[in-house]
């Protein structure tokens, strides 16, 4: 008899030998990705977004942001249930037939319910996570002005509360024979 995977939990997959429940490699996947999907719902049809992000484990939430006005702020503000996806893609791998064709892959998907930071001190501080993240190597004051009350009026930051999140691999053996990156043509292609 088939799965009913409408009755299971989100965070439950098909592939039970692929899934990482350590929360530390989690947690390590979210720091280093560099962009996420933020997917949001408005009556009834799904939307997604890639956005900057920063998983702020203090809170145990994920922040980005968006103009002050646009669909992201819509759906939100219509529905605070998101789902939030990152991953990264590793080698390709060849088999000798079409079907066995596949590919090493990691990712994270987070279950949870978004918000618009309306506390200034709050919004503030994951902009600075945002900045902090992504230009490490400067430092507000000394290499950029702080983000100013009149600039925070113009965007909406949100707060994903984490409720769940699963993690999901895929590695296989560093000798695969035929093994390679997308983009980069394998010695043994002609």
């Amino acid at each position: 008899m088939a799965r009913d995977y409408a009755a299971q939990a989100p965070t439950e997959m098909r592939r039970s030998d692929r899934a990482v429940e350590d929360e530390a490699w989690i947690v390590d996947m979210l720091a280093r990705a560099a962009v996420g999907t933020l997917a949001t719902v408005y009556e009834g049809q799904p939307f997604i977004n890639s956005n900057l992000f920063v998983y702020d484990a203090e809170a145990h939430a994920i922040y980005t942001h968006t103009a002050r006005v646009g669909r992201t702020r819509a759906n939100v503000d219509q529905a605070e249930r998101v789902c939030f996806s990152i991953n990264e893609m590793g080698r390709l791998l060849p088999a000798d037939e079409a079907l066995e064709f596949s590919v090493e892959y990691s990712g994270v998907v987070v279950f949870g319910r978004a918000s618009v930071v309306e506390d200034v001190t709050e919004a503030k501080h994951a902009l600075q996570l945002l900045l902090d993240k992504y230009f490490p190597h400067l430092k507000p004051g000394e290499h950029y002005r702080p983000t100013t009350d009149d600039e925070l009026a113009r965007t909406s930051v949100y707060r994903i509360a984490i409720d769940s999140w699963s993690g999901k691999r895929k590695a296989v053996e560093a000798d695969f024979p035929g093994a390679f990156y997308y983009g980069q043509q394998p010695d043994s292609a002609s």
